[in-house]
């Protein structure tokens, strides 16, 4: 099985490699033609560029989330339809999904919002693609290599972690090895459509944050006002306070089990290894 990859020096990406053994990949300056060449001979391709999404959104920057996720995939897409490539899998998020809402990938409702008009245009230009394609719906991965998790570490450790407001916003998540385990079970099974790449079972901030301060052996009792997330990232704020209660039908329904279904069985297996203190 070969595979191509975008996105590659990221932390999906960087996992990918790991547990794939014939990579190619695909840089975000390659034309066209350079894309193409990279295609012969490539079984599967996973679409994972874009910039970071979790900083301070000004408005030329939310050009740059645009235009690194829908231009490099119409440009990757328009190879794709001149390769022999089999499938396509590409990504997006669970922001497309509205607040305080339990969501499948049945829900059609979509919020009126930066994130949502982002992902919804991701999709859009993936579904483009005439060969077999698949688009992932990320919640928030976890691991201790990237991501949000390992953004949140230090100061948990140093026990000034805490919940984000009232805490009651539900956090829709995914630990990276479950993640992995998607991928191989889509591509094996020539899966197409739509799947939200979440654990079956989301929970509150604060059962989050109660969580890894007890897998951190931490105190975890200075909440995190909501407007001070608010001055720092302005409306990128959004993506860490946002309310996303998804559930992943499509997956369960086609016979994958979560080795990690739990946010304390998850924490505990990636934190085992890590040193509880700074």
């Amino acid at each position: 099985m070969k595979i191509a990859l975008t996105g590659a020096s990221g932390f999906v990406g960087n996992a990918l490699k790991q547990h794939f053994d014939d990579i190619v990949v695909i840089h975000r300056d390659d034309d066209e033609a350079a894309i193409l060449n990279k295609l012969d001979n490539v079984d599967v391709v996973i679409n994972l560029a874009g910039a970071p999404i979790i900083k301070r959104w000004s408005d030329p920057y939310k050009k740059v989330l645009l235009h690194s996720r829908i231009h490099s995939t119409k440009k990757l897409v328009k190879a794709l339809n001149k390769s022999t490539v089999s499938h396509f899998i590409s990504t997006s998020a669970i922001g497309i999904y509205p607040d305080n809402i339990p969501c499948d990938e049945s829900c059609k409702q979509q919020p009126d919002d930066f994130l949502a008009k982002l992902a919804s245009e991701w999709e859009e230009e993936a579904l483009l693609c005439q060969r077999p394609t698949t688009i992932l719906r990320f919640g928030v991965i976890l691991g201790v290599s990237g991501g949000a998790l390992a953004q949140m570490l230090t100061p948990f450790r140093l026990g000034v972690g805490g919940i984000i407001g009232d805490g009651k916003m539900m956090t829709s998540w995914i630990d990276i090895e479950d993640l992995m385990r998607v991928y191989h079970f889509i591509i094996e099974n020539k899966m197409t459509g739509i799947y939200n790449a979440s654990s079956p079972n989301p929970v509150t901030n604060y059962t989050f944050t109660k969580a890894l301060g007890k897998v951190l052996h931490r105190p975890t009792i200075l909440p995190i006002p909501k407007f001070a997330l608010n001055i720092m990232y302005g409306e990128a704020a959004s993506v860490l306070t946002g309310s996303k209660e998804v559930y992943p039908k499509a997956l369960l329904d086609a016979g994958f089990q979560f080795e990690y279904p739990t946010i304390e069985v998850s924490l505990a297996h990636i934190l085992a290894s890590t040193p509880c203190c700074p």
